[in-house]
């Protein structure tokens, strides 16, 4: 049996954050999960580092793209290290055996006709690497993806034939309804093709950061039809064909929401005209937001994975991230949150659960697993099996909470057991063959709890499976009952889980966001005086204010300067009526180059103070004269 499972590969133009670090533990979880069932699994990840985005990244950071590159790729494999991610093979896109792939891919389609040569002319967003349509744009100039502005793109450019695969994409999902899961993204995948399908670029002439197209170098490929084929070049095609015969069609793609287009729709649609089988599933997740709050790079607020590990410790944090969502949902991370999980579900239920059965094993029986008379209690063998039953028909639906919870069911119950049994009462009666018979069937509910957070906690089911004398990683054959070697001996370890100030880290959180609120961002550096001297704000007068059309946010302006009249377009219109604006004296950035917005070239920029929700005006002295200067 094979199993094969990637994620995506990550940009190389940021540093890793706790959105990397969430689907890469995921993807790890039933990468060990399966191993640990016989499966023989590949499991893939990597960087993405071509594109315009890193070019232009490269560029203002003073570096080549690839030196750029080789940078970041250090602080992704570091962090695996620390989570403990046991991939197989860490992919570049800058790996010639990639490069080979993706030509020659790009060739066959090419030549089969699937690719064509012709002009584009549309909006592009340089972050997302992504062209809309302009019925898909917000406000008709900013990505529907990431909000920011796009840009007018003309020039020319190779197509993939995407409008052709249409109808088989549809028949394919029809036939596959768990191709794509949570479900409700599923929907939303049929939805967006029934409208219909274009053919998209797949190439760029304006930067040269690319894998070139090998008959027209002049031409590089889009990165996402050179980022998708990773998934096939990872695992040998073009040079290790039986690596590839073994492995794909990949089982499990994990993304998360934002390129689910990309997987869903392209990536199909490229495997079918290439002439391979499609993946089994592509699974999206979620978002984070951090303390209630988006989590953005302008608010300081984006969680640096390798400080949680040394705050919190590498299998805390998997934890937390695979217990606190529903796997396919946006969540909230919380410092609170997990505290507060470490403080009640490891270190109360499963912490304190070994250390009791450790001790009364050490004071009862010499330290040695008991010899029990009976390995079964009815009642905890029966719950152990159904709990390792549901957990293997979660992990395959990709539910890891639910999965979380059904052990921590047993954790319970073991507790419960104990309580119930009362052990010390057993041994102080001198009910030796009962104590027995009780201590092992928590020992060996232990084990099986063991067993089974593995794939979500590596080093903590180590740790608790030594203490237990078993020092072997667990396999197929120990998720079954009745295991656990009476006799073996028994030792105490350090506390599983210790205890975190729940208190304290409140305040050093509420500390931190106070703080941040306060300080300028990375976004927001210091300007020295010479800087602010080049900028020229002024006091004008509106004279002359109209809705511009089709439009609920922008006015015409025209406004006196003291010494001309301009023409500005604002975005100001949600707050304001024309009507309201006549004659109101406001603040003007003089010296700004003029642009064209919907068809309108504006002269300059009225500023307003904006909160996020309000655009505020400032109110101006009635004697202050037109043209006078902000100093």
């Amino acid at each position: 049996m094979k199993f094969y499972v990637t994620t995506p590969i990550y940009y190389v133009n940021d540093v890793p954050h706790i959105g990397h670090a969430y689907t890469t533990v995921a993807a790890d979880v039933i990468a060990r999960y399966k191993r640990a069932k016989g499966y023989d699994v590949f499991f893939l990840t990597g960087t993405d580092e071509h594109g315009q985005k890193i070019e232009k990244s490269a560029k203002e950071k003073g570096l080549s793209p690839k030196e750029l590159a080789d940078k970041v790729v250090v602080n992704f494999k570091k962090l695996w290290e620390k989570f403990n991610i046991s991939y197989d093979h860490f992919i570049r896109t800058t790996d010639d055996y990639h490069e080979r792939c993706v030509q020659e891919i790009f060739e066959k389609l090419y030549k089969q006709g699937d690719i064509y040569l012709g002009e584009y002319e549309g909006w592009y967003c340089t972050p997302c690497e992504s062209f809309w349509s302009k019925s898909q744009l917000i406000d008709e100039k900013f990505c529907p993806d990431c909000r920011r502005e796009v840009e007018r793109v003309k020039e020319e450019s190779y197509f993939f034939r995407l409008s052709k695969y249409q109808d088989a994409l549809l028949k394919f999902y029809e036939e596959n309804p768990d191709f794509v899961k949570p479900k409700t993204r599923m929907n939303e995948i049929i939805s967006f093709v029934k409208q219909g399908l274009n053919d998209i670029s797949i190439s760029r002439t304006t930067f040269r950061w690319g894998i070139p197209v090998p008959f027209d170098p002049k031409h590089v490929i889009y990165v996402w039809f050179d980022a998708l084929f990773n998934y096939i070049s990872g695992i040998g095609y073009g040079y290790d064909h039986e690596k590839f015969k073994k492995f794909w069609p990949a089982d499990l793609h994990i993304i998360g929401k934002d390129i689910l287009r990309f997987h869903a729709i392209y990536w199909p649609a490229f495997l079918m005209a290439a002439g391979f089988e499609l993946p089994k599933r592509v699974f999206a997740h979620g978002w984070w937001t951090v303390e209630g709050r988006k989590m953005s790079k302008s608010l300081r607020n984006v969680v640096e994975p390798n400080r949680l590990v040394d705050t919190y410790g590498v299998d805390a944090v998997r934890y937390f991230l695979m217990r606190e969502v529903p796997f396919g949902l946006d969540g909230d991370f919380s410092h609170k949150a997990l505290a507060h999980r470490i403080n009640g579900d490891l270190a109360n239920d499963l912490g304190n659960l070994l250390f009791r059965m450790v001790t009364m094993t050490i004071k009862y029986c010499g330290s040695k697993v008991p010899q029990p008379t009976d390995k079964r209690d009815k009642e905890l063998e029966e719950l152990a099996l159904r709990v390792v039953e549901d957990v293997d028909r979660f992990m395959n639906e990709q539910a890891f909470h639910k999965a979380l919870e059904r052990i921590w069911e047993l954790i319970r119950a073991a507790n419960k057991y104990i309580d119930v049994k009362a052990p010390w009462a057993l041994a102080k009666e001198n009910k030796k063959e009962e104590l027995n018979n009780v201590l092992y069937n928590l020992l060996e509910t232990m084990r099986l709890v063991g067993v089974l957070i593995y794939p979500f906690m590596p080093e903590k089911s180590a740790e608790l499976l030594e203490q237990l004398g078993i020092t072997k990683q667990p396999a197929k054959e120990d998720f079954t009952w009745g295991l656990l070697e009476p006799g073996v001996e028994v030792k105490k370890g350090k506390p599983l889980f210790p205890k975190v100030d729940e208190k304290k880290i409140a305040e050093e959180i509420e500390k931190e966001i106070t703080e941040t609120e306060k300080e300028p961002s990375e976004k927001e550096p210091l300007i020295s005086i010479d800087d602010f001297a080049k900028v020229k704000i002024i006091v004008a007068k509106v004279v002359d204010a109209e809705r511009v059309p089709k439009t609920d946010k922008l006015l015409k302006l025209t406004i006196d300067t003291g010494s001309e009249t301009r023409t500005v377009v604002a975005g100001i219109g949600a707050q304001y009526s024309p009507d309201e604006l006549k004659g109101k004296k406001v603040l003007y950035l003089a010296n700004l180059e003029p642009k064209k917005l919907r068809g309108i070239m504006s002269q300059g920029m009225i500023l307003a103070a904006d909160d996020g929700k309000k655009i505020y005006l400032p109110t101006l002295p009635e004697d202050v004269p037109v043209g006078a200067r902000i100093r």
